[in-house]
C-alpha cells in the first residue's frame, strides 16, 4: 500500500533509497583474485619458455654437435662436410625383446651405418659381432614405452654411435638408419 504523501515528505531519505542489491561476485575475488591468477600465467609462461625448452634444446643439440666434432676431427679438415650416404654398413633382420617385456614383445629392425670411407665399411663387417652386440644390447636395454616413441629414436641413434665409438674407436659414424622398426 502506497505511503500517503504527507508521509513521504517526513520520511528521510535514507528510508526511501532502496537497499542495493547483494552481488554474486565476490569483489575480493576480482581485485585481488583475477590479477593474481593473470601473474602466475605469465610466470608459467616465462619459466617454460625461457628456462625448460633451453634446457631441452640444450640437451638435444649436445648430441648432435658431439656426433659433429666426431665427424669433423676425424676427416682432418673442418671446413668440408661429409659426404652422407656414400657408404653404408647395415644390419638386416635383428630381433630383440625389449627390457621388461618378459619375452611377450619384440622389436625388429634394420640398421645401418653411414660412414665417411670405404675402409671403414669394410672395419665394421669385419668386426660384424660386435657391431649387432652393441644394438642388441642397447635396444634391449630401452623400455617399449621408450621404443614406441618416435622423438626418442634420435637418442637411440647417438647413443648406438657413441657405443660403437667405444668399442671401435678408429671407425667413426656419420649417421644410424632405421632402415626396419617393428615392434610386436
Amino acid at each position: 500500500m502506497p505511503l500517503p504523501e504527507e508521509n513521504l515528505d517526513n520520511k528521510k531519505i535514507e528510508e526511501i533509497k532502496p537497499a542495493a542489491p547483494k552481488s554474486s561476485v565476490n569483489t575480493k575475488v576480482l581485485i585481488f583474485g583475477i590479477p593474481v591468477f593473470i601473474l602466475q600465467l605469465i610466470v608459467v609462461y616465462f619459466v617454460t619458455a625461457n628456462i625448460l625448452i633451453k634446457k631441452i634444446e640444450a640437451r638435444n643439440t649436445t648430441g648432435k654437435n658431439d656426433t659433429a666434432k666426431a665427424v669433423q676431427t676425424s676427416s682432418g679438415n673442418t671446413n668440408q662436410q661429409p659426404v652422407l650416404g656414400k657408404f653404408i654398413y647395415s644390419i638386416d633382420d635383428i630381433i630383440v625383446n625389449p627390457a621388461d617385456t618378459d619375452g611377450k614383445r619384440l622389436l625388429l629392425t634394420s640398421v645401418g651405418f653411414d660412414l665417411p670411407k670405404a675402409e671403414m665399411e669394410t672395419e665394421l663387417k669385419s668386426r660384424e659381432a660386435m657391431v649387432k652386440d652393441v644394438v642388441i644390447t642397447t635396444l634391449s636395454s630401452k623400455d617399449i614405452s621408450q621404443l614406441i616413441n618416435t622423438a626418442y629414436r634420435d637418442s637411440l641413434k647417438i647413443e648406438i654411435t657413441g657405443q660403437l665409438k667405444k668399442m671401435i674407436p678408429d671407425v667413426t659414424i656419420n649417421n644410424v638408419y632405421f632402415s626396419k622398426y617393428i615392434i610386436q
